[in-house]
């Protein structure tokens, strides 16, 4: 069925290359620096144009859909009806990496009608922002299409001009965990979004998509020259997706800048996605983690039970005393429940997420966290068999309410395609972790442990597409090769790794990376391909509002000095700002601690050593502060025996001070700043 689309749409596009006719429609965004153009060629055939300050980025891009059982929408069409309109608002995020955003765009929203055979409509919506646009389809209510079945969209991205895109495969056995591609537009193969490009003009794109529900996720397949098209991941039938009309699509995104850090400071995505459905959530608290995870990704503990079984009673409560002590608010504890023993990964049948193994005491772990201030973090492994787990979903975040547990941890391991869902007719098929079955099982989930006041944290998850504005307990996930790669990995994850993160996945929303590791020798042939500023860094860098501290407690136990960033590091901010930046090179990051005045910062760098000037106008005027440095040593390198080579120092600056990082050969640095006098806010 792949195979079939990609046939489909390169012969679509070839034919529909006819000269296209004067814009029809335009909207600007706010500023006016952006412009949508909507043209119909001579063949009914529409496409959208981008332009900004003048300039053509995105040339005319087609729009459109083929269905299964019906003809595609995609030629004989006519512009029937248009209408503008403005919005602005700033509203309030519960938790995240900026308390207050602003949500400003002009709207245009026409219809396309088919001129022959079966006289369909089609709504079309461009929401145009100051940094960037979104737009989707709408099907209205209408008799030909009270059913729709998808085969793929026709929606194109056709870059105007030359550029280099950072991109990660998409449809291949591993899901969303592959290394990044960095490639002249041209070379693209099938991406995954977000997809992010500098031109050579110096503009930066990335597409993506935003409010993915009931529908299946969109990857990026280049068709020619630097054409993109959407390809979406397949169903468990014929089509990708089916639908009941009236309905509406996910938004398809550009976000756009002058630079690569105003990517990262845009909300675009979280703006297209609707407000809190779920009231008041001061019950979910943004914090930091211990776990039982790391030694056995180190293979020094199993999940399975055993006489190497991490998750035992007495293991778990010298964990929740550690947290304690250092002001951590959780433990997370794999391996707990009964299924492990068996055949697990992309199985799952034989898990119970109610019973623990005989060596695994729930309850007083629980009560022994609770007395402590500390809360245990759930996990349920469903290794996607999201059949099974939702006979018992119920029930086990039940018993999660009851004991106190506010965040759970759940897993889809298996290979791509290899999920399981049951169908309306009760039959248990197999489907894509990122299909329109996925997709509702992860919003069952979620609306589920809202219910209990619980917050989901999905690994090998549905890609993240802003919905954490409209259920704010979907409060991180993963979705990229995280830090177990460098416990296990051949190859490690190598030093660029994480500033590629910044400027491509994290664009779509926060990630449990899980950063923190000390003990660099792992059983990966690399190690950890950092240093140890470098994963103090990442605590400012990589944004989840719940941060794990992954490595073994003895490590942390050994180092007090690094380990006390770990300690002072919030997760939740005030604002957020990018102070340099280039795709899979280098990013400097500053946040504001959302409960105090203190600033953080986090620079990073790829294997090359950098020396970053970092201006600190971003501190209060007329305010001293302490800066608390943790920086790379004059060893330091990511190779060999300098990983832990660090230099921990404080000075005393102001606002008006630049800094100069020295960054070492896939290094980083981590800086607190405290005000010591001046005004108070």
């Amino acid at each position: 069925m792949i195979l079939r689309s990609l046939i489909l749409l390169i012969s679509l596009h070839l034919l529909g290359a006819t000269a296209l006719a004067a814009p029809l429609a335009t909207i600007a965004s706010p500023d006016g620096a952006i412009v949508v153009e909507i043209e119909i060629n001579g063949e009914g055939r529409p496409a959208y144009s981008v332009i900004r300050r003048g300039q053509t980025i995105i040339a005319p891009s087609r729009l459109g859909f083929l269905l299964v059982d019906a003809p595609k929408i995609e030629r004989n069409l006519s512009l029937t009806a248009q209408s503008q309109r403005s919005f602005d608002e700033t509203w309030e995020q519960p938790w995240g990496e900026e308390r207050l955003i602003r949500n400003r765009y002009n709207e245009l929203r026409f219809t396309l009608t088919e001129t022959k055979e079966l006289a369909r409509s089609l709504d079309v919506v461009f929401r145009v922002y100051d940094d960037g646009i979104g737009f989707r389809y709408e099907f209205p209510d209408q008799p030909r299409m009270r059913e729709v079945k998808i085969l793929n969209e026709l929606t194109e991205f056709n870059f105007a001009s030359e550029g280099e895109a950072l991109w990660t495969p998409a449809m291949r056995s591993n899901r969303e965990e592959y290394l990044y591609y960095r490639t002249p537009i041209e070379q693209v193969g099938v991406s995954q979004t977000p997809l992010t490009v500098r031109l050579q003009s110096g503009l930066h794109l990335s597409i993506h998509e935003a409010t993915l529900i009931d529908y299946s996720g969109m990857n990026l397949m280049r068709i020619e020259g630097r054409g993109l098209n959407a390809l979406l991941t397949p169903g468990i039938g014929d089509a990708a997706v089916v639908r009941k009309g009236p309905f509406v699509t996910p938004w398809r995104t550009i976000q756009i800048s002058e630079t690569a850090g105003g990517l990262v400071e845009s909300r675009l995505i979280l703006n297209l996605n609707e407000p809190n459905r779920l009231g008041d959530v001061s019950w979910f608290e943004p914090g930091k983690y211990v776990g039982i995870w790391w030694q056995m990704h180190l293979d020094t503990a199993t999940w399975a039970s055993g006489p190497r079984h991490g998750a035992t009673t007495e293991t778990t409560l010298r964990y929740i005393d550690f947290a304690a002590r250092n002001g951590f608010s959780g433990v997370l504890v794999e391996g707990w429940n009964i299924g492990w023993d068996a055949d697990w990964f992309g199985n799952g049948q034989d898990f119970s997420f109610t019973k623990p193994y005989p060596d695994f005491d729930l309850e007083r772990v629980t009560s022994y966290a609770r007395e402590r201030g500390v809360r245990i973090i759930g996990h349920h492994e469903t290794s996607a068999n999201a059949a099974h787990y939702e006979t018992q979903m119920d029930e086990a975040f039940d018993l999660y309410k009851r004991l106190g547990v506010r965040t759970v941890k759940t897993g889809y391991v298996s290979d791509a395609a290899g999920a399981r869902v049951r169908t309306e007719d009760g039959q248990v098929r197999f489907a894509w972790h990122e299909g329109q079955e996925m997709a509702r099982h992860h919003l069952r989930v979620i609306e589920a442990a809202a219910r209990r006041q619980i917050a989901i944290n999905p690994h090998e998850p549905i890609k993240d597409t802003g919905l954490r504005r409209t259920y704010p307990n979907w409060v991180s996930r993963e979705g990229a090769r995280g830090m177990e790669y460098s416990a296990w990995g051949n190859p490690s994850n190598p030093p660029e790794h994480e500033v590629n993160l910044v400027f491509t996945r994290l664009l779509a929303g926060p990630m449990d990376f899980t950063p923190g590791i000390f003990g660099m020798e792992t059983r990966s042939p690399e190690g950890v391909a950092t240093t140890w500023a470098k994963q103090l860094a990442l605590y400012v860098t990589i944004y989840s509002p719940i941060q794990m501290a992954a490595d073994l407690l003895e490590n942390y136990e050994a180092n007090p000095r690094p380990f006390q960033f770990i300690r002072d590091v919030p997760t939740d901010w005030e604002e957020t700002r990018v102070l340099n930046g280039e795709l899979g090179d280098y990013v400097t990051i500053v946040r504001r601690d959302r409960d105090s005045r203190d600033w953080y910062l986090g620079s990073i760098t790829d294997e090359n050593p950098r020396r970053l000037e970092a201006s600190l106008s971003f501190l209060e005027p007329g305010v001293r502060y302490r800066a608390q440095i943790y920086r790379d040593g004059p060893g330091a390198d990511y190779r060999g025996t300098a990983r832990s080579d660090i230099l921990i120092e404080e000075r005393m600056v102001s606002g008006a001070d630049t800094l100069v990082l020295d960054l070492a050969p896939g290094g980083g640095q981590a800086i607190r700043f405290s005000p010591v006098t001046g005004k108070r806010r």
